[in-house]
């Protein structure tokens, strides 16, 4: 999964990049994502996409208008209602994260404002909804503040624990979020707290206990939105563990629970990739990317048509990204890790060491180390990436992606064993990367056949 890439939720509680794409973030959102937020909660992968976990009852591609409208009748019928406020709050920055729309960031803001103006004090859910807002914004420092508000107000409040442990799983202060995860699952047992303890297991690279934790998630899972999104996290899962068919069976699985939810078809996609699919790849992403033009979507399809040959297509998703990136920079919010890696193969691998350090120093995670790995090879800079690439897979995260770049650093600072290593790791998941796994396979050619 991608720590970056942006899960259900029940009151207001991320985000995909790429390298065991839950790890991307990755993550999340223009909906920097990576990564699905939700109702009141996101989670990071460690590629650096965005990727959301469940918080109580859930949620999937976002809410649909009918809700909006009734929270919003809600409102104009009982406007010194604070737990209306804060529930239409939430639900708009469900809503940016699933369409890519800052706006509806906006209006979460303004909702949320108003409850706590209603209520300015043990106002938990507008607090957990700030910090859930805050999250979906890459603001981290922020998100920490608010969820420690909500905790303070709110220390039985399952889904403020959830937003701690998120902001602080960001912002690389994982023994903290472990115990934050903790209490959430103490507090209560149901499919979000166990979907954020198996993403715990799953950073530390033990994909063994985070399938089990997954797997009893899927169990308490109490909508189809809770059900859809433990059969994705299972089946990138098995995408990490080389089982592409597997994977296929979960998606596919929670497609019947949830038809049309672009992470599963992102997540169905890789695994036809990974089979050598290119034209069911292809036709899911497009998909995907039709219902959620979201970053991790957007590069994963240009990069697959880059592969195929078909440049005018790659462009357009190229493009596409692009303007939300100048939408993010107007705004003043950090480059999340599906952008700097975007600008470090196809734009300016300078500017993409800018975009890494800028959003380091308020998001010390794993996929943004990772990153910043990345960008600063591509700069020329590889003793100082070596240091970042190390950093990202300090944790044990087992990701292909990751490995691959450590790979590339390491050749390039003329340790061919060292580079071996991490490639012989990349390529367990031999469809991980359109562009780059070809290149790790050369690579490992190159070495083993060089005297």
């Amino acid at each position: 999964m991608h720590p970056d890439h942006t899960a259900p939720t029940s009151t207001p509680p991320p985000a995909p990049s790429r390298g065991g794409r839950r790890l991307r973030s990755i993550a999340v959102t223009l909906a920097l994502g990576a990564a699905m937020f939700a109702a009141g909660a996101v989670m990071l992968t460690p590629d650096g996409t965005t990727a959301p976990r469940p918080a109580g009852h859930g949620q999937s591609a976002g809410p649909p208008r009918g809700p909006i409208e009734a929270l919003q009748a809600r409102v104009a019928r009982l406007p010194k209602d604070p737990g209306g406020w804060a529930a239409l709050g939430m639900a708009y920055v469900q809503q940016a994260r699933t369409t890519a729309d800052p706006a509806s960031y906006d209006r979460a803001e303004k909702a949320l404002r108003t409850s706590l103006s209603v209520q300015s004090e043990d106002n938990t859910d507008a607090e957990t909804a700030m910090g859930a807002l805050a999250a979906a914004r890459h603001d981290f420092p922020a998100a920490l503040r608010w969820a420690r508000k909500a905790t303070t107000s709110g220390p039985y409040s399952s889904s403020a624990h959830g937003v701690l442990a998120d902001a602080y799983t960001q912002l690389g202060r994982y023994g903290e979020a472990d115990e934050a995860v903790q209490k959430m699952v103490d507090l209560r047992p149901d499919a979000a707290s166990l979907a954020r303890a198996s993403y715990t297991f799953e950073l530390k690279g033990d994909t063994g206990r985070a399938r089990a934790l997954m797997r009893r998630s899927l169990a308490a899972a109490a909508t189809p939105a809770d059900t859809a999104f433990a059969h994705n996290v299972l089946a990138s899962l098995d995408l990490q563990d080389a089982d592409p068919r597997a994977a296929l069976a979960e998606t596919r699985t929670g497609l019947r629970a949830a038809p049309g939810e672009p992470a599963l078809l992102e997540t169905r996609a890789r695994a036809h990739l990974a089979r050598g699919d290119t034209t069911r790849a292809v036709a899911d992403y497009r998909a995907a990317v039709a219902i959620a033009p979201l970053p991790h979507h957007l590069l994963g399809l240009g990069e697959l048509e880059q592969f195929l040959g078909n440049g005018k297509q790659a462009e357009e998703s190229y493009a596409l990204l692009r303007a939300q990136d100048r939408i993010r920079e107007a705004a003043g919010d950090p480059a999340d890790t599906d952008a700097i890696l975007f600008e470090a193969d196809h734009g300016n691998p300078r500017r993409a060491v800018t975009l890494a350090e800028q959003t380091l120093r308020s998001r010390p995670f794993v996929a943004v180390h990772d990153a910043y790995a990345w960008a600063l090879h591509r700069a020329g800079r590889d003793a100082e990436a070596l240091a970042q690439a190390d950093e990202a897979l300090a944790l044990g995260t087992r990701s292909a992606l990751f490995h691959y770049h450590r790979a590339a650093i390491h050749q390039a600072l003329g340790d061919p064993g060292a580079a071996r290593r991490d490639l012989t790791e990349a390529l367990r998941e031999p469809g991980f990367h359109p562009l780059h796994a070809d290149a790790a396979r050369d690579l490992l050619q190159r070495i083993d056949t060089t005297p």
